[in-house]
């Protein structure tokens, strides 16, 4: 069988490191809010580039911080709408309704999945406040336009960076394009931890003492609690894990580059409708390669005969979900089109040449 993502061999690649890791944190006696967190913090915004990082809980719990942060500053408040691509996972309307602001669905592009930017300007009301970009797939989406339509409305551009860390544009990383971004280290991103995790990143000092306040109980001093705050901290066990796989995470990373361009190159089946590869191959990590087909469930069950293992990345549309019960009589033609057409591919870094091609082989054979 070849898996969609074998965690464990993923994992094992880096056991020793780990190991050691787990081991001086055990020993340490300090399991929150301590030199590991202190540690992943500081190289995760070296990385990325932005002056400000705080680790926390999952990535839900980071896009939800960021908007409950600009609301308590007084940047937003209950009623305000947030853009947000229709196609995306639920997550991201989560984050925006959760703080009782509104998500504003925009239908995406069909050659890349990201938000069509050409469609945002149309959607802006005087209760527009942001726009929430996801780099779905692990694909960028950001552009001057998008940066002229914000600085014009005084939007803030806020992004969902779950899936592209690593990624960039212009030479600047996914998660210092905007005013904040959030991250999740859920096991199966390209930087997974050993279970739940996510982090803020973000330019505005104000804004990260903001976030790492609400996310300690609303307090920044013990006992002294200036919000009704949560409790969503990065332990020091995921910290640790995290910080001996980001040492790796763009060699990494252009392993699935280089997978998928031999999917891209070799895959010739014309039922199949291929992702493309930016021109700038930076641009994309490949968190997922996500194919289309008229009958998707009948390539997924052909893939599985022959010992493929794939995933639907996602089969319901947001706004055809119980949880937005008020969306549910919209039309997003786009986005419904994907969700019913979209397969994803096994795409790893320990996945082996011959996998490869077997993946290849019997794409190609499907009629």
């Amino acid at each position: 069988m070849i898996k969609f993502l074998d965690l464990q061999k993923i994992n094992l690649v880096y056991q020793q490191e780990i190991e050691d890791r787990l081991l001086s944190t055990f020993r340490s006696g300090w399991y929150l809010l301590g030199n590991e967190v202190s540690n992943f913090e500081n190289n995760l915004k070296n990385y990325i580039g932005t002056p400000q990082a705080i680790g926390v809980a999952n990535g839900l719990d980071a896009l939800r911080l960021i908007f409950r942060a600009y609301i308590e500053m007084g940047i937003m408040k209950a009623g305000d709408e947030v853009l947000v691509p229709s196609n995306t996972y639920i997550a991201s309307m989560l984050a925006i309704s959760d703080n009782g602001l509104v998500p504003v669905l925009v239908e995406p592009e069909m050659d890349t999945y990201n938000i069509d930017s050409s469609e945002i300007e149309s959607k802006i009301t005087s209760k527009t406040k942001a726009i929430l970009l996801v780099h779905l797939y692990g694909r960028v989406v950001f552009s001057e336009a998008l940066t002229t339509i914000a600085d014009k409305y005084d939007l803030k551009i806020v992004e969902d960076n779950a899936q592209a860390i690593g990624a960039s544009w212009n030479g600047l990383k996914a998660g210092n394009l905007g005013d904040a971004a959030g991250f999740s280290f859920y096991p199966g991103k390209n930087l997974g931890a050993l279970g739940d995790a996510g982090a803020v990143t973000c330019k505005d000092e104000e804004l990260a003492k903001t976030i790492r306040a609400i996310a300690n109980y609303g307090s920044n001093q013990k006992y002294i609690n200036i919000y009704k705050g949560l409790n969503s901290r990065l332990d020091e066990i995921q910290a640790g894990v995290l910080d001996v796989k980001l040492k790796y995470i763009d060699a990494e990373n252009q392993y699935r580059r280089e997978i998928a361009a031999r999917y891209i190159q070799e895959i010739n089946n014309d039922q199949i409708i291929k992702p493309e590869m930016p021109a700038d191959p930076n641009e994309h990590v490949w968190h997922l390669f996500v194919i289309r087909t008229s009958d998707r469930d009948k390539l997924q069950k052909h893939l599985l005969d022959q010992g493929i293992q794939t995933l639907i990345h996602y089969p319901i549309p947001p706004h055809q979900q119980a949880a937005y019960a008020e969306w549910n009589q919209l039309s997003f033609p786009k986005s419904e089109r994907i969700h019913n057409e979209v397969l994803s591919l096994p795409i790893s870094p320990v996945m082996t040449k011959e996998e490869i091609a077997l993946v290849i082989q019997n794409l190609n054979d499907y009629n």
